[in-house]
């Protein structure tokens, strides 16, 4: 991998620039599509690459779980298995650890309550209810031991069983692993949590670069080839922490930097935090604002020197019915399951030049909505991710 920036915002951090893979280039700032099983769901890779997609992450934990990093391999890594011939993320199941474990005790989900101090606790406006559970993993300083959501089989996890399965699934970009902290985790913890991603993030990079030269190797002919490593930083919404993580991760041999974990209460907190530490980051490698991807975090992630972001939300809000709709420099959402759109022949949006917008009426969605048509759900899926990809082109214009 190499990263190159092409052009520097003379108001803020921003920047524009390229990552160069053995399996394309990805333009930056951009956003990541989640293809959590090897799938954006309900798209075709042909669909992504007509919008204009040069990317995507997958999950590490879930391919591990099913149909395993090790079949993956034997089908040619994820690149032939999923028929996806441009650079793929893989993160290093470390959110799993957060998920499973302390997001089912506080009843902290993936979509609700990541900022509790927002409307109702709910991110990005989706309304999600978060039963608190008993959770599924156990953390150790070797690892973690949980039970596979598909079975209930028990599982080990450690740094170097993640970089093993991620060299199987054979991404180009991957993760170190980590401990994804709940919100809700004090000073106390979160600080011994840190410790101890620091001592994982250096196993990670040991069994990262004691493995096979061709994928690993730097400084030599195979380096496009090769797989591109990112640290992770940690440390909650505590400045000291966070600080601490950027000097500690920045000083390693990563090739990038991912941003994790809790990040506040509320989008302004998150803001506040980011701008804390991030002054501190190496300027020559590419940062990646891990889980994060609403229209308006991206602005004022990107003024923040962000590269790439990924999230879950705008697929996700697409299945539940929502259509993301430019308003200034903001968003709002179209409910299309509301009644009042079943007699409207206007598209989602007159000026948007998606396939859907260019084809289909809002009561057309609506209905299909409304009678649980699958082709729904497919159709604002596809607007929402043109959407996302117009978007992060007038960002990248305007640097």
């Amino acid at each position: 991998m190499r990263f190159r920036i092409l052009k520097k915002s003379k108001n803020s951090r921003a920047r524009r620039g390229i990552i160069e893979t053995k399996h394309g280039v990805i333009e930056t700032p951009a956003f990541i599509p989640v293809g959590t099983q090897a799938t954006v769901k309900g798209m075709t890779v042909d669909q992504l690459k007509s919008i204009g997609y040069q990317s995507l992450l997958c999950n590490t934990y879930h391919l591990y779980l099913r149909p395993g990093d090790k079949v993956i391999k034997k089908m040619g890594g994820l690149h032939k298995f999923m028929n996806w011939d441009r650079p793929i993320f893989t993160d290093s199941g470390g959110f799993q650890v957060f998920s499973l474990g302390y997001g089912l005790e506080h009843g902290v989900g993936k979509v609700a309550s990541m900022f509790p101090g927002e409307k109702g606790g709910v991110l990005h406006g989706e309304t999600e209810h978060v039963i608190k559970k008993e959770k599924l993993t156990r953390i150790t300083e070797n690892g973690v031991e949980f039970r596979s959501h598909l079975d209930g089989s028990l599982r080990f996890l450690t740094p170097e069983k993640s970089i093993e399965i991620q060299r199987n699934l054979g991404a180009d970009l991957i993760f170190a692993f980590d401990e994804c902290t709940s919100p809700l985790h004090d000073y106390v913890y979160t600080k011994k949590s840190l410790a101890r991603t620091h001592r994982w993030a250096k196993r990670s990079l040991a069994a990262f670069q004691g493995g096979d030269p061709v994928t690993t190797g730097r400084g030599s002919p195979n380096e496009m080839g090769r797989q591109a490593l990112y640290g992770i930083i940690q440390g909650g919404a505590f400045r000291d922490l966070r600080e601490e993580a950027a000097k500690f991760i920045s000083k390693m041999d990563f090739d990038g930097i991912g941003i994790g974990g809790a990040l506040g209460n509320t989008k302004k907190e998150m803001y506040k935090i980011l701008g804390w530490f991030t002054p501190l980051l190496p300027e020559n490698k590419p940062k990646h604002l891990l889980g994060i991807g609403a229209p308006d975090d991206i602005i004022q992630g990107v003024k923040l020197g962000m590269d790439t972001f990924d999230c879950v939300m705008p697929t996700r809000i697409a299945r539940n019915g929502s259509a993301l709709l430019a308003r200034g420099g903001s968003y709002e959402l179209l409910n299309l399951k509301l009644g009042r759109y079943l007699k409207d022949k206007n598209p989602i949006d007159k000026k948007c030049g998606c396939s859907t917008c260019k084809s289909y009426s809002r009561a057309y969605l609506s209905h299909l909505f409304k009678a649980h048509e699958i082709l729904g759900p497919i159709l604002a899926t596809i607007h929402n991710l043109w959407f996302m990809e117009q978007w992060m082109k007038k960002i990248r214009q305007s640097i």
